[in-house]
């Protein structure tokens, strides 16, 4: 080498100096963390693989977002529907390819019957391997199209900066729902123009609900201040729309006994003059009495879902029906109304607030009456209620173990029912259950995302043995991420609600319902680091329930139930509201005087199918 030849440097460096590192150029994958950031989104549930590995490598590198890493997919949209049931705002998952993106499906169809706003991104083998069966590879655009509200399969790094604000905006304007977008490994390692890493477009926002018609508002009104007899029946729609408070203002001032659906319970605080709690399959007696005799039925923002009418035809047979919906397909989908109002539950009922008569110029103090009196002559029967060791008992006594703040969720089955039925719920947002998908497994992860969303709050999942045992391995990430959720487990040993079924209605013929081995949920709870309280062993089962829920993390507290306990009242499959089985009061229980009206709450029910054997 001759003595003289110059050094190669990098361009701009001056002979002699340190070289200064190339700035690095970023990639799909970072424009894509950089919009999530700019959504506002803090956490994210997933699981990497090889699709969506340069995903997470952006995820490590902005170091702005918690990642949750769950032990299945599934659950991790779980988490994510826990986040957004609790906020009311979209929460994100991650999946890889193939498996991965299969596994979502379920949460992401529970996600959609529930109109629950979550945005799931998923990894693709490269655009050039698509359609080649590669590794990994399955059409995820494709088969979440019948279970999202929409989807998306991003061919250019360029389309990124418009997909992503776009998924947010449709998860959650009007009525929310699942986004999938699926974004090819090719496309998350393209790089970027940097002016447009610089300056991204704005966060998408959910569009203005569209304004309701004043006339269809105007009519509503009128039926209403006609009516002798009108009843209110609130959905989840109310609860998405933020129009709590303003359903209940409407029931106090035009008097109007209300009713709720599965998915809109807290909507009227429980113990509220006017709250008769759930209608429909597992409701007390009383509810699904005074829906057959209403005039005039105010629905807002519910969809008439089977397990709540019954069979439709003979759901309010004499009712005058208006239906408020921010979805216009629901409007005389299953039955027909005699007032429809598309538009946001929220605004209409605002609307119609002012035009409706008060209580006491309507002249409801007699419907009210009414009310009252086929109240005490069918109250709601919880026995045990008292005792934490029995189905009823261990509800009741963890509410009074915890603030009116804390949240509840359920997985799906007899204890979904009972916490339906029993537990005093004092606000929206604090209810978390598989309404329409009725998915087992759902109760474990989306407590753990509601935990995760509020950290504050306690988070109670009330699960059976059945339901546990379909997400049991995210015991391990609420160990690891140390939250705040309580795992109460009513264990028949069984699936229970499948055996209440074949002993009612198939001629008490079980198969396939009861489990051969016992699980010690305990040491499994304990073997993934989550401590365990067994109530069968307690000798002082109240005190050590409450301690329980009172230490910080993660806890287990089992009891055992009988298998044979059934929930009652039970609308039997395809039948009416008012062929309720059980749910009376024994005979021994004191009942008032009735006047000789009060004889019609019992002329509409055939109670056919047997009394309710107390547990």
């Amino acid at each position: 080498m001759p003595a003289h030849t110059p050094s190669r440097t990098a361009p701009g460096t001056a002979s002699g100096a340190a070289p200064t590192p190339r700035k690095r150029q970023p990639n799909g994958a970072d424009l894509v963390i950089r919009l999530l950031e700019r959504q506002g989104i803090d956490v994210i549930a997933g699981i990497p693989g090889g699709a969506n590995l340069p995903l997470y490598d952006a995820l490590g590198r902005a170091g702005s977002i918690r990642h949750v890493l769950a032990r299945h997919e599934q659950g991790a949209g779980f988490m994510a529907q826990g986040m957004a049931r609790v906020t009311g705002r979209p929460a994100v998952f991650f999946a890889t390819s193939g498996p991965g993106a299969t596994n979502t499906l379920t949460a992401i169809a529970d996600a959609k019957l529930d109109s629950v706003p979550v945005v799931c991104i998923t990894g693709q083998v490269p655009l050039g391997l698509v359609g080649s069966d590669a590794f990994q590879e399955v059409d995820i655009y494709g088969m979440s199209i019948p279970v999202t509200k929409h989807n998306f399969l991003v061919r250019s790094v360029e389309e990124l900066a418009e997909v992503i604000p776009a998924a947010f905006r449709i998860a959650a304007s009007g009525r929310p729902g699942p986004v999938l977008v699926d974004i090819p490994k090719n496309v998350q390692m393209a790089e970027v123009d940097q002016a447009v890493f610089d300056n991204p477009p704005q966060p998408g926002q959910p569009a203005a609900p569209p304004a309701p018609d004043p006339a269809g508002i105007s009519r509503a009104a009128a039926l209403l201040n006609a009516a002798q007899r009108p009843m209110l029946y609130l959905g989840g729609g109310v609860v998405a729309s933020g129009a709590s408070d303003m359903a209940v203002q409407l029931a106090e001032r035009a008097g109007l006994p209300t009713v709720m659906t599965l998915m809109a319970l807290g909507a009227m605080p429980a113990g509220h003059p006017l709250s008769l709690g759930m209608l429909g399959m597992h409701a007390a007696r009383h509810t699904n009495l005074l829906l057959a005799e209403c005039d005039v039925l105010l629905v807002a923002g519910a969809r008439f879902d089977d397990r709540a009418v019954g069979k439709a035809e003979r759901f309010c047979p004499g009712a005058t029906i208006i239906h408020i919906d921010i979805d216009e397909s629901e409007l005389d989908k299953i039955l027909p109304v005699h007032c429809g109002i598309t538009g946001d539950v929220g605004l209409a009922l605002a609307e119609l607030l002012p035009l409706l008569r008060t209580r006491a110029e309507a002249g409801r103090e007699a419907w009210l009456t009414r009310v009252e009196e086929c109240r005490r002559r069918h109250p709601f029967v919880m026995p045990g209620a008292e005792d934490p060791r029995t189905p009823y008992g261990l509800i009741r006594c963890a509410a009074d173990a915890v603030d009116h703040d804390a949240i509840v969720a359920t997985d799906v089955g007899q204890h979904q029912m009972r916490t339906a039925q029993a537990y005093p719920l004092r606000g929206p947002r604090r209810w978390l259950t598989s309404g329409g998908l009725g998915t087992m497994g759902f109760g474990l992860p989306a407590a753990i995302g509601a935990a995760l969303a509020r950290p504050e709050a306690t988070v109670l999942c009330f699960t059976g043995d059945g339901s546990l045992q379909m997400n049991i391995q995210e015991l391990a990430t609420a160990a690891e991420e140390g939250v705040n959720v309580k795992i109460l487990l009513a264990d028949n040993n069984a699936l229970g609600l499948v055996r209440q079924q074949q002993e009612l209605f198939y001629e008490g013929r079980l198969v396939a319902c009861t489990y051969r081995r016992k699980v010690d949920f305990a040491r499994i709870a304990e073997g993934f680091g989550v401590p365990a309280v067994d109530l069968d062993a307690s000798e002082h089962p109240l005190r050590d329930l409450a301690d329980a829920l009172r230490a910080p993390g993660p806890c287990l507290i089992r009891v055992t139930v009988p298998a044979g306990a059934n929930v009652y009242p039970m609308v039997p499959p395809g039948a009416d509201n008012l062929q309720m089985i059980g749910g009376e009061p024994e005979p021994g229980d004191a009942m008032p005087a009735l006047s000789d009206d009060d004889d019609d709450c019992d002329t509409h029910a055939d109670a056919t199918g047997g009394r309710h054997v107390h547990a």
